[in-house]
C-alpha cells in the first residue's frame, strides 16, 4: 500500500485530503509545513506527496527543492495543491520537480485521476 504525505498549513485541507485518500486505499500521514515535511521524509520518505504551496516556515517551492535534492533511491511523486493558479507558478513548480498540480478546492474524483496519471495509484 502506498504512503502519502499531506502538507499542508490548513488542519481542515489535511484532514479532508486525508478523507480522500484512505478512501482510496492509500494510507497517510501529515506534515503543517514544508520543514516537518522535509523533516518526516529524512526519516520515512513517502511514496506520494500532496503538498501545497503557501505555507509558514517553510513553502511548497522551497521544500519541493529541497526534497529533490536529497540522493534517495527512489523519489515521491509530488502534486502540488494550492490556490496558486497562475501559469508561470505552475510551471516553475513543474520544472523544480513536481509530478503535477491540482487547484484546491478539488474532490476525491479530481485527486484519484491526478493520482492515477502519475502513476501513483
Amino acid at each position: 500500500m502506498s504512503v502519502c504525505l499531506v502538507v499542508d498549513d490548513s488542519r481542515v485541507i489535511r484532514k479532508l485530503a486525508i478523507r480522500m485518500l484512505n478512501d482510496l486505499e492509500i494510507e497517510t500521514c501529515e506534515a503543517r509545513n514544508g520543514a516537518e515535511a522535509l523533516k518526516h521524509c529524512m526519516t520515512a520518505m513517502p511514496d506520494i506527496i500532496l503538498l501545497d504551496w503557501n505555507m509558514p516556515i517553510l513553502d511548497g517551492m522551497g521544500f519541493l527543492k529541497r526534497l529533490r535534492a536529497m540522493k534517495v533511491p527512489v523519489q515521491p511523486k509530488v502534486l502540488f495543491c494550492t490556490t496558486e493558479s497562475e501559469f508561470t507558478r505552475i510551471s516553475a513548480a513543474i520544472a523544480e520537480g513536481a509530478d503535477e498540480y491540482i487547484m484546491k478546492p478539488f474532490d476525491e474524483d479530481v485527486l484519484a485521476s491526478k493520482l492515477r496519471l502519475i502513476d501513483a495509484i
